[in-house]
């Protein structure tokens, strides 16, 4: 039996393992309170939803929720984005608008990406949370406010307080409650209930019949791959599959999880010296790709039969389980295709 909680519109949590439950029972308990929550995870694990959930438990509920991502506006911008400005306050104030404080009072006002907060926004942010005031750019009085703040970060806070380069006072007043959600990777026994959950809803959106499920070793690199992009990637991954798959009869036998994996892909351009050192952070390089696990086989029989057999599969599943093209594909005849699946038990259910 896996948890569904329904939020509005297609916002759901789907899971069953301990450490997403402890996350959505924090979440349920600092709902009620009026006190900044601040939610830490990694890319795709659902922050928005806990942001969502913390204000729909609230006694805020009925007020607005309004949401500000701190790194989709430029630095010289986000502080009028947040407190307002008055007509001719800068170039292009053609007229006086309130800031999402404004907006969000007497509810709640979700910041997402944190860290990417100048030291200025962050000063003005302070004294907005401390002080329940705000000030427009341009204005000489402030604006009382009534809001409860919930943030998120992928960011290390404390580590970025500790350097300078967040205010170490900020960080207390938002940290009354942190929660940290759990990435996909770490979540047993998930992953084939997220995948069927989005499977079924895909399968329905496309007017399926019926829904086939995941061949073996569909449901098994489903299982074994790391997931970086958490939850949602899974959802990419699975309603592409099911998108590209023509038989509903059959279970879904092939899945791509990098679509930009291509043997016609352009050749990337020329990487300077300075992309290679300082001018590229390493957290802006994409991760590298891992090898077999060659320190780990202590029978290669089994490895390699189990090479073949996945090989096979992946094979099989490519062909839309046509026998002949995926003989073909692997450059063998249509017998010795034959004796391969017997030997591995391919394709007995079916």
């Amino acid at each position: 039996m896996h948890y569904v909680l329904a939020m509005e519109r297609e916002n759901q949590f789907i899971g069953q393992s301990g450490a997403f439950l402890d996350a959505v029972e924090r979440a349920s308990r600092a709902a009620p309170m009026a006190r900044p929550v601040l939610v830490i995870g990694e890319r795709g694990t659902g922050k928005e939803l806990i942001a969502e959930r913390l204000h729909r438990l609230s006694d805020r509920w009925e007020e607005p929720l309004v949401t500000l991502n701190c790194a989709a506006l430029p630095e010289t911008l986000i502080e009028a984005e947040l407190f307002g400005h008055e007509q001719g306050a800068f170039t292009g104030a053609t007229r006086a608008r309130e800031g999402r404080f404004e907006e969000a009072d007497r509810g709640t006002l979700f910041l997402d990406e944190l860290g990417t907060l100048s030291m200025g926004a962050q000063e003005r942010l302070l004294r907005a949370v401390e002080y329940g005031e705000v000030t427009r750019i341009g204005a000489s009085r402030p604006t009382r406010v009534d809001v409860r703040i919930v943030a998120a970060t992928n960011e290390d806070l404390p580590r970025m307080a500790d350097e300078g380069r967040f205010r170490a006072d900020l960080l207390d007043r938002l940290s009354f409650e942190v929660i940290t959600l759990p990435p996909l990777r770490v979540r047993e026994g998930d992953i084939p209930v997220l995948a069927d959950y989005f499977g079924r809803r895909m399968a329905a959106e496309l007017g399926w019949e019926q829904w086939p499920g995941f061949a073996d070793h569909v449901a098994q690199g489903l299982e074994n791959h790391p997931w970086p992009g958490n939850v949602r990637e899974l959802r990419n991954v699975v309603e592409r599959a099911i998108y590209r798959w023509d038989n509903w009869e059959q279970p879904i036998g092939e899945v791509v999880f990098d679509p930009f994996d291509s043997p016609w892909k352009p050749l990337s351009s020329p990487v300077s010296d300075a992309d290679r050192g300082e001018g590229r952070s390493a957290g802006n390089r994409p991760p590298a790709r891992s090898g077999p696990q060659f320190d780990k086989i202590d029978d290669l029989r089994a490895a390699v039969d189990n090479h073949e057999k996945s090989i096979v599969e992946h094979a099989l599943g490519a062909n839309r389980w046509n026998q002949r093209q995926t003989a073909q594909a692997l450059g063998l005849t249509y017998d010795q295709l034959r004796h391969t699946m017997k030997k591995h038990g391919i394709g007995q259910d079916k």
